[in-house]
């Protein structure tokens, strides 16, 4: 599972201009499923984001987690993230998990949020979303369940 996080004030994610989840400050996460993915590694990365130390304490140190600031998480599904252009133009997703496997983690991880206490807003699988954010910092973490980065 790849993700991107960013530290944010609000976020915002649509479909046909109808908002179909919004949340104020916490995170935005861009959500990749790998074909070699499952259930235990959608609980595991859930809980290294809702404990991802990324928000300020009174001494202005990333020291804070979601959890800590009682934040919320826009959790985004995007299959893009297992692109691959190296040595090409045309990116391959080979790497990406199938429709029904990315669905049914995507689905894994925001119940493992969750069941962690963190209000979670979505987009919705497979359809066409416009995404909107400001990102605070900026602060945007990549994050790989096989610690490829």
């Amino acid at each position: 599972m790849r993700a991107v996080v960013q530290r944010v004030s609000r976020a915002r994610v649509t479909v046909k201009e109808q908002a179909t989840g919004e949340i104020g400050a916490g995170l935005m996460v861009l959500l990749g499923v790998g074909r070699e993915d499952s259930p235990t590694v959608a609980a595991s990365l859930a809980e290294k984001v809702a404990n991802l130390r990324i928000f300020e304490d009174e001494q202005g140190k990333m020291n804070r987690s979601l959890l800590d600031i009682k934040g919320a998480a826009l959790v985004v599904s995007q299959f893009t993230l297992y692109g691959d252009a190296r040595g090409q133009r045309r990116p391959s997703f080979i790497s990406a998990a199938p429709p029904e496997q990315a669905a049914a983690l995507y689905e894994e991880f925001n119940k493992a949020l969750r069941g962690l206490g963190v209000t979670v807003a979505t987009g919705i699988f497979q359809a066409m979303m416009s995404v909107e954010l400001v990102n605070e910092g900026p602060v945007t973490i990549l994050l790989d369940s096989d610690k490829q980065f």
